[in-house]
């Protein structure tokens, strides 16, 4: 999708276009971001600017972009409207506090949106302040950076700059603005809000852009709907498989957060499981488990699903008919999602070959973690590393190793292959909970960033086994279930 570049380069290295904003008017709105009292760099990602093509000193020095103060070469703000079914119900949403910048073009032709999070009311507000508190903004900042270590497709953070006003949530909280750079911010409910409007040709025109932003080995697909309905659920699949390889809890998956990139988005009550439980729930707002740990993989079907339904007119004339073109689509995600989910256990145990019986000897090291409450991360990190995550005296896990180790010698590659595979694939660190929530604490009561720093330091190697890693980043809480909870920060 080539648009011309500026004619005098941006100093900073600005390379911005704005292909979105040629859809139809029906996805958003013009609008500038509002100012704020008194804007603060408060932390700023050099390596992700060096990424983007742009000059991270110069734009260091120039925090007023970061706050909204200011645009940037070439941007031409708008916010994006969307719908969403949250915790199963339809509404009507949008950018209530996020505008977007525009497109960064980077010097591989690689293309990115930029985007500010807590930039102040836009028409999509419904009654919000559209602002954002610090404490939130440096989680996703953490949070997504980690993820981007652990090699998992997401959303990132280029900057969090404080806005030296207060936001008012479960109590007063400092204010502050979020850059994130996302592939692009195109979600299930982006397609929902077209077929809320029954806008057939809105929603084709979002589906072909879709296909050539996100898919362009499907650009131009004689079908686009069922096309890109396919390729959604291979890259979901494949996300949310990744997810539960690493113990992540995205915690609020509604339709609005579900991306078409593949990318995890929206870091608000997010959480990294402990003890091994499948009903793992960390989000105060999730008050009956629809978003836990093990229910992952069926919500994301049940997304794609919605995403199916705001595809009907575009996968047959007569409706009936596109239903069933439909319903014979979706059930094709659990096996997707199977077939990653497994390749990823296999992995995590250094299989490199697959038998029958690989789903049993994964589900009995399971069965025993849930029912001796024992670390995910841990377990497998001990498992990489030659250890013994169990006492010599239980029966039942060493019946289990007796199996791995059987299973282990019928395929080719040596022991030091496979610890090597699951070095690779089993994180020796994650973002403890409640390494997290003293570095935040430390941030936005005290103005301490020395413990953030250290944390992201620590997150940023995660598969390095060589490192001589403190205790305190590998130790899990001690919390039981319900005496940790995450909020959603709006």
């Amino acid at each position: 999708m080539p648009e011309s570049t500026p004619a005098t380069p941006s100093p900073c290295g600005w390379n911005l276009e704005h292909t979105y904003a040629r859809l139809p008017a029906l996805f958003y709105e013009h609008l500038e971001p509002t100012p704020v009292k008194e804007p603060r760099m408060v932390v700023f990602n050099h390596t992700l600017a060096q990424t983007l093509g742009l000059n991270a000193e110069a734009l260091v020095q120039r925090v007023a972009v970061f706050a909204g103060n200011e645009l940037p070469e070439g941007a031409a703000p708008l916010a994006q409207a969307y719908a969403g079914h949250q915790y199963g119900n339809f509404t009507g949403l949008g950018d209530g506090r996020a505008i977007l910048l525009g497109e960064q073009v980077t010097p591989k032709g690689e293309r990115y949106d930029v985007q500010l999070k807590g930039s102040g009311p836009t028409p999509f507000s419904r009654r919000g302040d559209g602002r954002a508190a610090l404490g939130p903004m440096l989680r996703e900042y953490i949070i997504s950076e980690a993820m981007h270590a652990l090699g998992i497709p997401t959303t990132r953070s280029l900057a969090v700059a404080a806005t030296g006003e207060k936001v008012w949530r479960q109590e007063v909280q400092p204010g502050a603005v979020l850059t994130r750079i996302a592939a692009s911010h195109i979600r299930v409910g982006t397609f929902e809000w077209a077929a809320a409007h029954q806008n057939r040709e809105a929603l084709h025109a979002l589906a072909e852009y879709t296909l050539q932003r996100h898919y362009p080995e499907h650009a131009g697909a004689a079908e686009p709907g069922i096309t890109l309905l396919r390729a959604a659920m291979q890259r979901q699949a494949r996300l949310i498989a990744q997810w539960m390889c690493v113990g992540f809890i995205h915690g609020v998956m509604n339709t609005d957060n579900m991306a078409l990139s593949g990318e995890t988005i929206d870091y608000g009550p997010c959480a990294f499981m402990d003890a091994f439980d499948p009903a793992t729930v960390f989000s105060s707002i999730d008050r009956h488990g629809r978003y836990a740990y093990g229910s992952q993989p069926q919500i994301a079907q049940w997304n794609l699903a919605r995403l199916a339904e705001a595809l009907l007119p575009l996968l047959h004339a007569d409706e009936k008919q596109a239903v069933e073109v439909a319903n014979a689509e979706i059930p094709a995600f659990r096996t997707h999602f199977e077939q990653h989910w497994m390749a990823g256990m296999r992995a995590k145990l250094g299989l490199f070959t697959e038998e029958a019986e690989d789903r049993t000897l994964i589900e009995g090291l399971l069965t025993w973690m849930r029912e001796q409450k024992a670390d995910f991360t841990n377990t497998f990190r001990s498992l990489s590393a030659g250890e013994n995550p169990a006492p010599p005296e239980d029966a039942a896990y060493a019946s289990w190793h007796a199996q791995w180790q059987e299973r282990l010698s019928r395929q080719p590659q040596s022991a030091d292959e496979a610890r090597q595979r699951m070095q690779a694939h089993n994180p020796v660190v994650i973002p403890r909970n409640h390494k997290v929530e003293e570095a935040l604490a430390a941030a936005a009561e005290r103005d301490d960033l020395s413990l953030m720093q250290r944390l992201l330091e620590v997150l940023a190697q995660p598969y390095d086994y060589r490192r001589d890693m403190p205790a305190e980043y590998t130790t899990p809480s001690g919390l039981g279930p319900g005496e940790y909870q995450t909020y959603c920060g709006t």
